[in-house]
């Protein structure tokens, strides 16, 4: 584990036991129905595959996909999962810091309480996730003793068997349908990184190059921890930065200039990646969930209205209104495109980094179309 002096930097076993004690409880369900409803998951988690795999056509027939393992988890299955991928991701920025320490007072505030108040803070923020998040693929997954990946070091699919059950309830609607739905959603997420071998490779370096450039001096980074709790609260905000557009995310605040590129990419990756899983669990949808409209319609109403004011500030802290937006823009990417050059047509985005869309192309497909295709045929 990484340290500055002789604490450490970041507490990762604080950080669990913190979110899996703040986390709130799962719905009220009889240990019978959570075994019915565990083993509905890992069914619709098989049949997604084929489904996914007929719709989409990113991989071949004949063609065996790499074996990921699916897992069912509740909340602190999952907040285990997340520290583990934290973990293997932040080790080289960490590392860094540890290499550019100094005797400055910066350090010595960081090494007296940086690890401890680290752990209790990613604690705290993985204790809000972990009741929200229904399902993710894990791309960068290593293996723990409780937690499979797969063979090459990456990839694992997690459900999260009360969240699903907490929302399917909260909607009101089928809760068969509802549990296909979303295991349509994650199998896409896993079709597109087996389907594409470079993509995690990619990705991977996507952020490492994110991390990189990363200012790692203590007192810069305590300071920007300060801008981001005032963001909370609106305050020392500059007056007409009040409205709903207000204020920034934490992942704004540790930007430079080079990180602002970086992170363009990785928007329009992430936008792609995740409106194509809502394209597809929408498309597969009428085929094998009967309910499929009503579920769509009542889950866009929840993405959108969120949980109150302090979920509210909390997910714009936390960028999570920008990853609703990539849902929102990624989709009509698809749609878009697929609507004009077909579904193979489409396909050409996987052929590699240079026909990934950018952020512009994200809002402008046709852009994409003429850079892509129209190229290509001239």
């Amino acid at each position: 584990m990484t340290s500055i002096g002789n604490a450490q930097m970041v507490d990762w076993n604080l950080a669990v036991a913190t979110a899996t004690r703040l986390v709130r409880p799962g719905p009220d369900i009889s240990r019978e129905e959570a075994r019915a409803v565990v083993a509905e998951l890992r069914r619709h988690a098989r049949a997604s595959e084929e489904h996914v795999r007929l719709f989409t056509r990113m991989i071949p027939e004949g063609t065996e996909p790499e074996d990921t393992p699916v897992l069912v988890v509740d909340r602190a299955g999952w907040i285990k999962a997340n520290v583990a991928g934290f973990r293997e991701l932040l080790s080289p920025l960490l590392a860094k810091m540890e290499n550019r320490r100094s005797g400055g007072p910066g350090g010595a505030v960081l090494g007296a309480v940086g690890g401890k108040v680290t752990g209790v803070e990613l604690g705290m923020l993985l204790s809000f996730l972990a009741s929200r998040v229904l399902g993710q693929y894990e791309t960068f997954a290593p293996a723990t003793r409780d937690l499979p990946a797969s063979a090459d070091g990456g990839g694992r699919l997690l459900l999260v068997a009360p969240n699903i059950v907490h929302v399917e309830r909260e909607l009101d609607v089928d809760p068969h349908d509802f549990r296909l739905w979303v295991a349509l959603h994650e199998e896409t997420h896993r079709t597109q990184f087996t389907g594409v071998p470079w993509l995690r490779d990619h990705l991977r370096g996507e952020i490492q190059t994110f991390l990189d450039e990363t200012d790692v001096d203590p007192m810069t980074f305590l300071e920007r921890l300060r801008e981001a709790a005032q963001s909370l609260s609106g305050a020392g905000r500059p007056e007409g930065e009040q409205g709903e557009e207000g204020g920034r995310s934490l992942v704004d605040i540790v930007q430079t200039p080079a990180q602002r590129e970086v992170l363009g990419r990785l928007t329009a990756v992430m936008s792609l990646l995740e409106g194509h899983a809502d394209f597809v669990m929408d498309g597969v949808g009428p085929e094998v969930v009967g309910s499929v409209s009503e579920i769509r319609e009542k889950f866009q109403r929840r993405r959108a209205q969120g949980a109150g004011r302090l979920d509210q500030a909390l997910r714009k802290l936390l960028g999570l209104d920008a990853k609703l937006r990539q849902y929102k823009d990624g989709e009509k990417f698809v749609r878009s495109v697929v609507e004009e050059v077909g579904m193979d047509g489409f396909n050409r985005v996987w052929t590699s980094p240079n026909t990934l869309p950018t952020k512009a192309e994200i809002a402008r497909p046709a852009d994409w179309v003429a850079r892509v295709h129209r190229k290509a045929e001239s």
